[in-house]
């Protein structure tokens, strides 16, 4: 029996805390840059670049035309890469510093003609989000599948990731503003703001990189992924029936991120006339509950398992954001509705990369085919259609309602938007914790992983797949 065939077996040594707290950091890093783009950067947009926000809309709905295409590519170059790092762990290296950089380009959109913005806008968003976002994050989401093959071990370090990754959107979102004000509360502000994050992101990726090793090396793979069409490689992807559900589930925390982000400011500004530090407190309460959920998972999981603690959680999430209508429009209120909703939201935000990785073994059990890449380059896609068409649709949606741009100054919006802000607050969560609830309720792959596991360790013992 070779050695992958023993760690199949749950033979293989546990990661240290330091490994997990390392691998944590890729994502904490990825999201003090993407929790600035998928809450504040329409803000940013219309309220301070001020770019009409049916331009914005525009930006962002073309550019999902270029996310699932430039995901695919990068899950078939990491599988194709041969470095003396291994496959996926270079290019967080290679990547962070011109994602670091693109990310203050974001911010320094010209004062200039609406058509000319438009393209400077376009070209650096999809920049930051479309090629140097996907070049990291689809091999640091593969990454996982090649440092350990033990599922509760990757269970662990999406509960690291998951747990430190909203504390990269607190050190953004949470201080941005009030550091925006400190420095200006100008265009130039959000610019410094935005270097600041940005060295702390780029610190973070290259302990990352340092720390997490590639270990994981199947040899029957390695002799089979030459062989392996394009064809052959996206029918195995597509008939993987747990692969669309993780990729609904882990779009569902996306989507209700972006909403929350980008809605919330807008709640606070318009509806509980505070542009100060209401988004900031209703932010920080969320993110540290996400938090602090996340970390009391492991307790949950050998008892319980990823399907069953997810499927509580949704529901809670459901019923809090339901309840914040009985009092809409007290700050309290939503203050303790949000913190019960991220109760909720905490298990499946902390396990959905597990799942991934559990997929990851049922495709090759059912296809022969191990897709680590593929399957996580659809994990990324879900997060860039998460966000990108949700804030694309809000924006939209706001246009139609009659919403004023303005650019530093004082505006009254009408009451169709106001009524356009609120609805979207309220009920885009509730939308899409019932999708989760109905996809985590139809998942069965927990119950089936044990003998799939079983099955494969038989498998490559004899040099197959």
């Amino acid at each position: 029996m070779n050695n992958n065939s023993a760690t199949v077996l749950g033979k293989e040594p546990k990661l240290t805390v330091g490994t997990r707290i390392a691998y944590g950091f890729g994502d904490t890093a990825c999201n003090i840059v993407y929790g600035m783009i998928s809450a504040l950067l329409v803000l940013f947009y219309t309220d301070y670049a001020g770019v009409s926000v049916a331009t914005v809309g525009l930006v962002m709905l073309i550019s999902r035309i270029f996310d699932g295409t430039s995901d695919a590519i990068m899950g078939v170059i990491v599988s194709k890469t041969k470095s003396k790092w291994g496959k996926a762990r270079p290019w967080i290296l290679w990547m962070s510093i011109p994602y670091c950089v693109s990310a203050i380009a974001l911010f320094t959109v010209p004062q200039t003609q609406g058509s000319l913005q438009f393209w400077y806008i376009f070209i650096t968003y999809n920049l930051t989000t479309t090629v140097f976002y996907t070049a990291i994050n689809v091999p640091y989401g593969t990454l996982s599948t090649m440092m350990t093959r033990s599922s509760h071990e990757r269970d662990l370090l999406s509960v690291f990731r998951m747990s430190m990754a909203p504390i990269g959107r607190i050190i953004a979102v949470t201080f941005t503003q009030p550091v925006v004000k400190l420095f200006g509360d100008d265009q130039a502000a959000w610019v410094k703001a935005m270097t600041m994050w940005v060295i702390l992101a780029f610190i973070m990726l290259i302990i990352c990189f340092v720390r997490c090793k590639e270990t994981v090396h199947i040899e029957a793979q390695d002799s089979k992924d030459s062989k392996v069409s394009a064809g052959q490689a996206i029918k195995a992807l597509l008939t993987n029936q747990y692969f669309w559900a993780c990729l609904i589930l882990w779009t569902v925390t996306c989507v209700h991120g972006t909403i929350v982000g980008t809605a919330l400011p807008y709640y606070c500004k318009y509806l509980f006339h505070n542009d100060s530090w209401m988004y900031s407190v209703l932010y920080l309460a969320e993110a540290l509950t996400l938090v602090i959920g996340a970390m009391l998972c492991p307790m949950l999981l050998r008892k319980f398992g990823k399907r069953q603690i997810s499927l509580a959680g949704a529901i809670v999430a459901v019923v809090a954001q339901a309840a914040f209508v009985l009092n809409s429009g007290s700050f309290t209120w939503a203050l303790i509705t949000s913190i019960i909703r991220a109760l909720g939201e905490a298990p499946l935000t902390a396990v959905v990369f597990g799942m991934l990785g559990d997929v990851v073994e049922f495709g090759q059990w059912k296809t022969h085919i191990r897709q680590e890449s593929l399957i996580f380059a659809g994990g990324a896609l879900g997060f860039k259609l998460g966000n990108g068409i949700t804030s694309a649709i809000i924006s939209k949606l706001l246009d139609s309602a009659g919403y004023i741009s303005s650019s530093g100054t004082a505006v009254v919006q009408p009451e169709s938007a106001l009524s356009m802000i609120q609805n979207i607050y309220i009920w885009g969560p509730v939308i899409v914790w019932v999708i989760a609830v109905v996809v985590l309720f139809l998942y069965k792959l927990d119950n089936k992983y044990d003998g799939i596991m079983k099955e494969l360790a038989e498998r490559e013992a004899r040099g197959e797949m």
